[in-house]
């Protein structure tokens, strides 16, 4: 998740959700069916916000309103039979614009119409008995080259239908797209979350872009979106994390953010609408409103980031969120933004961990060389990676269609 600096700090996963002794990791073959059915309805929603949502004159309200009523429609299709299993939002659909970095889910007071040419970062995540996935994209509304900021005298021109993006924008994208494949080839049992950052930073070189400082990607548990084991996305003299070693059976989201500016987002005056329950944190809250705040959240939402338009009363969540977040039984994802004229792009899948190999089980469905055109490219050996895992991925999918094939004619 994005944090900015003085907000980056670790996450205590002890609350793992459950009581008992059963077994809660991916070994469990039920717990891992949780997290595919989480993952096949986060790129379910994605693909439907894409296809029916992102136009012209689109509100980034109603956008989020779609994503949200989506995933909770498809949770409550998903395990009838357990009445009392817990299933939902894992994270709320955020929209963020242009040079606007993340977390923004704006309150319908306070919309934001897209406009053809509006670089749009699109952010969501569901999950079934506390099994997470998460997932992010970025494209250009209408397609084409982003919107460029019209300076004094000119005329903006919109993108066009089915045109690459090229320059700038396909820079920052391309680099945080390769720097996502780099991250799944490499996060495999044994390697390190150091070599990790370290390419990212490599990749961010040769596109001519920076890594967004204050990303941190975590190992997510059950109902546990933060966990202790991170990966940060750029290292900085007042920010860093332990190193730590991959295992089997762990679930990670990647977490990728590239910047065309410095790479170090700030805080400016859009209302913070998305938080998540301190689990541990107790405060006799004075207001009225507030008290109205925690005992939803403490019912709906009590382990999971919610944003502040899934509450029953906006007003009394207005009012009462400022008491809550003072005293530390919410933590805010405040909305973060980059200089106005950078473009920021934004990539995160959900991977598992495996004894026999790593999957992603979300990902938009996009070919980003399809889309984008960039005169700059990764160096020799960052590329051959690449090439080496296309390579094996297409033989591991020829050997099982052999392999199928074999069955039928037996």
């Amino acid at each position: 998740q994005f944090f900015p600096p003085k907000m980056a700090s670790l996450a205590d996963d002890n609350n793992s959700g459950s009581d008992n002794d059963e077994v809660l990791d991916l070994s469990n073959g039920a717990i891992l069916d949780k997290y595919k059915c989480a993952a096949e309805i986060v790129n379910k929603t994605l693909q439907g916000v894409i296809d029916t949502q992102l136009k012209d004159g689109a509100s980034v309200n109603a956008i989020c309103k779609f994503g949200n009523a989506v995933i909770k429609a498809q949770c409550d299709a998903t395990y009838k039979k357990n009445k009392k299993m817990e299933k939902g939002i894992a994270f709320p659909t955020c929209v963020s614009i242009n040079h606007c970095v993340c977390h923004f889910s704006p309150l319908e007071a306070e919309d934001v119409l897209l406009k053809n040419g509006d670089v749009v970062k699109i952010d969501l995540g569901a999950h079934i008995d506390g099994c997470i996935a998460v997932v992010g994209h970025t494209l250009v509304v209408g397609g084409g080259n982003p919107t460029a900021p019209a300076t004094e005298g000119e005329t903006k021109v919109a993108a066009t239908d089915g045109d690459k993006a090229t320059g700038t924008y396909a820079d920052v994208a391309m680099a945080a797209y390769k720097a996502g494949q780099l991250c799944l080839t490499m996060i495999v049992p044994g390697n390190t979350n150091t070599l990790l950052t370290e390419t990212i930073a490599k990749v961010a070189e040769a596109y001519g872009v920076n890594a967004v400082q204050g990303v941190l990607m975590h190992n997510m548990k059950p109902f546990v979106i933060d966990g202790n084991k991170c990966i940060i996305n750029k290292v900085e003299p007042d920010q860093n994390v332990d190193e730590i070693e991959f295992e089997p059976y762990e679930v990670y989201g990647i977490d990728i953010a590239m910047s065309t500016g410095k790479g170090k987002p700030i805080e400016r005056d859009a209302r913070t609408t998305v938080f998540k329950r301190a689990i541990e944190a107790k405060y006799a809250l004075k207001m009225k409103a507030s008290r109205y705040v925690l005992s939803e959240v403490d019912k709906l939402y009590p382990a999971l980031p919610f944003a502040t338009s899934l509450l029953t009363d906006i007003r009394q969540a207005k009012l009462g969120m400022k008491e809550c977040v003072q005293h530390d039984l919410l933590q805010p994802y405040p909305v973060l933004w980059e200089k106005e004229g950078d473009y920021v792009a934004h990539v995160k899948f959900t991977v598992l961990v495996m004894p026999n190999g790593t999957q992603r089980i979300t990902a938009p469905v996009v070919d980003i060389d399809a889309t984008c055109s960039s005169d700059k490219s990764l160096p020799e050996d960052l590329e051959k990676i690449l090439v080496d895992a296309a390579e094996a991925a297409a033989l591991k999918k020829a050997k099982k269609k052999k392999k199928k094939k074999k069955k039928k004619k037996n």
